[in-house]
């Protein structure tokens, strides 16, 4: 009986036509440097000592070639993929390279059915890496799980989105997730360096100061990849003209203006916003001002940020100064009236006012106290006096008996009355701080409530009538 043939194994490691574009000259141009100078072991790697360094977790399993399923998750360029050709270059298991945006499902299935087939009749592990995992739906990440489960399959998955909203959690608890951070810039230097004069990248081609490269470090903002495509295009301009040396002056005319590292879907909108928020809160302008344009330079929406800045007037401002929510107010309706560019003056003045005025959160702690007492305590009746005695039954039940109209007492305060149901009368929702105009609030409020404990003792004190003075002896009697 013949066995059923397994399918052949898909390429882990160089091509042929990959070794002959490191010989041919001619051949190598037509490979992007960022591509031909991609580190092939972890020696080669720079940056990411905490994934890879010395005696660290992922590098011993790298070398053991006892790779777990895991999650690669860091910002564009900061070597995911490279970390994931080194694991296809040292590991003794079929690599197969999968990408979410340019595969199918059809695909995928063909993928999982040929590694059950290696495993079974050849006992080979497979490695499959899925660049972009993140842009699957959850349907299509459930489809992994029973392969990774019973080990048709190691997944290597790369993202740029945090996993924890972009990979479904059955998944995620079956991955180690390894954080890449933006290179730094001495390692992007040394790159940069690697490329010029490596026969893998322009072997010495072309010479770059000390300032040339620093400053196409600056401008990579922590990506390899950039960085290397800014030198192969100044270096590419330098020999169109002639030259073989590279100066920072290059480097400006060629680059143009730094793209920013945001994703307005992304973790990166949410980590810019809650530092905007955050330097309100502090009370920091510049910081303030700063955050607001790295979100508005990066395209965010203008009319986002005006709503953060509405709910921030009132949850972190409130009665402390309560023109706050009026100049939010305000600066969203000149906004929606003026548009951009000169929409920048209302965002701006919005921002600077509320990072500067005085903060208080007793207003959210209020609501939030009272909507706590409302869910533990339900629905109270409302007391009698309180109700709305709208027909003649509703007075013969004596809705409406007893109330006080506060514009007839003094100081326009009923004295002692209540209007919380009797069995919240005691409770307390809004203390107000003592920052800003909410002090002259509090000091109001203090009076208030201590003309409510004067009446309060007043009606509790024994009167007249109830203990009569003693009387005298009769005349008689004396």
């Amino acid at each position: 009986m013949t066995g059923r043939r397994s399918p052949p194994r898909k390429p882990s490691g160089p091509t042929l036509f990959d070794a002959a574009t490191r010989k041919d000259p001619q051949l190598k141009e037509l490979v992007p440097l960022a591509e031909r100078m991609r580190p092939r072991t972890l020696a080669d790697m720079l940056g990411q000592e905490h994934l890879v360094g010395e005696g660290k977790l992922l590098a011993h399993a790298i070398k053991a070639d006892r790779v777990p399923s895991m999650i690669l998750w860091g910002p564009p360029g900061s070597g995911k993929t490279t970390l994931a050709r080194v694991i296809a270059e040292t590991t003794r298991a079929r690599f197969v390279p999968f990408n979410a945006v340019l595969g199918g499902v059809p695909e995928l299935r063909e993928i999982l059915a040929e590694a059950r087939s290696a495993r079974s009749y050849e006992g080979a592990r497979t490695l499959l890496f899925v660049d972009e995992i993140h842009r699957f739906n959850r349907a299509q990440q459930d489809a992994f799980l029973p392969h990774v489960e019973d080990g048709t399959v190691t997944l290597i998955g790369a993202t740029t989105e945090n996993p924890s909203f972009a990979v479904n959690a059955p998944l995620l608890s079956r991955c180690r997730v390894f954080r890449l951070n933006l290179l730094d810039k001495a390692a992007i230097v040394s790159l940069l360096e690697r490329a010029i004069f490596s026969a893998e990248g322009l072997g010495g081609a072309v010479e770059a100061d000390r300032d040339a490269i620093e400053a196409i470090a600056a401008l990579a903002q922590g990506d390899a990849r950039r960085a290397l495509t800014t030198l192969e295009i100044v270096a590419d301009e330098a020999r169109r003209e002639g030259r073989r040396a590279i100066a920072r002056e290059d480097v400006v005319a060629t680059s143009g203006q730094k793209t920013l590292l945001y994703d307005k879907a992304g973790e990166e909108h949410y980590n810019v916003i809650s530092a905007f928020i955050k330097s309100m809160r502090g009370s920091d302008p510049d910081a303030a001002i700063y955050w607001l344009m790295r979100m508005i330079e990066a395209g965010d929406d203008p009319e986002f940020l005006l709503r953060r800045m509405l709910i921030f007037a009132s949850e972190d401002v409130g009665n402390a100064d309560p023109r706050a929510l009026e100049v939010a107010v305000a600066a969203d309706a000149a906004f929606r009236r003026v548009g951009m560019p000169e929409g920048m003056y209302m965002l701006a003045h919005a921002a600077l006012y509320l990072a500067c005025a005085p903060k208080s959160n007793a207003c959210n702690m209020a609501w939030k106290s009272a909507q706590e007492a409302v869910r533990e305590a339900g629905s109270l009746p409302v007391p009698m006096k309180l109700r709305n005695a709208v027909t003649k039954l509703m007075k013969s039940e004596g809705y409406g008996t007893g109330y006080r109209y506060a514009h007839d007492e003094e100081g326009g305060v009923a004295r002692g009355e209540t209007y919380l149901p009797d069995e919240l009368a005691e409770a307390r929702f809004y203390e107000p701080t003592e920052r800003g105009y909410e002090k002259v609030i509090g000091e109001r409020l203090r009076w208030i409530r201590a003309q409510a404990a004067a009446r309060n003792a007043e009606a509790a004190a024994p009167s007249a009538d109830d203990n009569p003075a003693p009387q005298g002896k009769d005349k008689d009697e004396a």
